[in-house]
C-alpha cells in the first residue's frame, strides 16, 4: 500500500495511509485512523467472496477465511492475481467441497453466517477432545498479554492471540474485523503446522459471536476467551462442540459460560 492512497475518500478527507492506519486531519490536528479496505478472494480467478478488511496478512486471512468455512483441509496455495490487481488475492484450487451459490460478502462488523451454518459446522467440526486444564486466572489475563500496536494507535483494531496452555503468546494479528483477525491467525497456524490448534487457547479483544466460536471450533481450539459478551448462539454452539468459552475476561475476572472443567479454581 501506497502512502496517500485511501480508496474512494474524496480528497478534502486528507487521509495519508500509511500502513494499518492513516493520518487524518481534523480540527486542526493529525489523528490516527484504522484502515478499511475490501479484499476480494478468488479460486483459481473466479471470484468468491469480498470481506472488508485492514490490509496485511491477506494470504493467512485467504487461507484462514477457507478453512472456516469448510472449503480446504489444509493451507492453500494462496497468492496475487496475474495482472497484480490491488486488494485481491488467488487462491489455487481445487476447494474441498462446491460452495455451491451461497455467496460471501462480510463487512468489518459481521462475518459469514449463513442459513444452514450451524449444521455446517457439527459437519466439518467433530466435538473436542479433553484437555487442557488451565488456571483461571491465567486464562483471565490472557487478554492483557495482547500485543496490539494498531489499537493503541489509533483505538479502531480488534486482536485475535493464539497462546499455548502455559500463556505464552504464539501468533496475534489485528484487523477492523473481528472475523478477519482470527481467520489471519489461523491463516498463519496453518502455515506453521498448529493445526488442530488443541491445546492451545484462542484470545479476543471484544465480544463471542456465534461466527467466532464457529472458527475456533473448525480449528480445533478447545479454550475460546473473550474481553466482551458472548451472544445465546455462542454459548450454543460452544456446548454442542465441546469449546470451553469464556467471556468478561478483565481485571483478574471472567465468566466461564460451557465446558468449565478445562478451568481450575473457582470464580474470586
Amino acid at each position: 500500500m501506497t502512502e496517500g492512497r485511501a480508496g474512494a475518500l474524496p480528497e478534502s478527507a486528507r487521509v495519508r495511509v500509511r500502513g494499518m492506519h492513516a493520518e487524518l486531519e481534523h480540527d486542526g490536528v493529525t489523528d490516527a485512523v484504522a484502515v478499511e479496505e475490501p479484499l476480494e478472494i478468488r479460486v483459481d480467478g473466479e471470484p468468491l467472496a469480498v470481506t472488508m478488511r485492514t490490509p496485511g496478512d491477506d494470504e493467512d486471512l485467504a487461507a484462514g477465511f477457507l478453512f472456516g468455512e469448510g472449503l480446504v483441509d489444509r493451507r492453500p496455495e494462496v497468492g496475487l492475481t496475474e495482472d497484480l490487481a490491488a486488494n485481491v488475492v488467488d487462491v489455487s484450487g481445487p476447494l474441498a467441497r462446491d460452495p455451491g451459490r451461497r455467496q460471501f460478502y462480510t463487512t468489518s462488523s459481521c462475518g459469514v453466517c449463513g442459513k444452514g451454518a450451524l449444521e455446517e459446522v457439527a459437519v466439518s467440526a467433530p466435538p473436542l477432545p479433553p484437555g487442557p486444564v488451565v488456571g483461571r486466572a491465567l486464562l483471565a489475563a490472557l487478554p492483557d498479554r495482547l500485543a496490539q500496536p494498531e489499537f493503541e494507535r489509533t483505538g479502531g483494531l480488534h486482536a485475535t492471540g493464539l497462546f499455548d496452555p502455559d500463556g505464552t503468546l504464539r501468533l496475534v494479528r489485528e484487523d477492523v474485523g473481528r472475523h478477519n483477525a482470527m481467520d489471519k491467525v489461523i491463516g498463519r497456524a496453518l502455515a506453521e503446522g498448529l493445526v488442530p490448534l488443541h491445546p492451545r487457547i484462542l484470545v479476543v479483544s471484544g465480544r463471542l459471536s456465534f461466527e467466532l466460536v464457529q472458527k475456533a471450533a473448525v480449528a480445533g481450539a478447545p479454550i475460546l476467551v473473550g474481553v466482551g459478551a458472548p451472544t445465546s448462539l455462542a454459548v450454543a454452539l460452544a456446548a454442542d462442540r465441546g469449546l470451553t468459552l469464556c467471556g468478561f475476561a478483565r481485571r483478574g475476572r471472567m465468566n466461564v459460560y460451557t465446558r468449565e472443567e478445562r478451568v481450575a479454581g473457582g470464580p474470586a
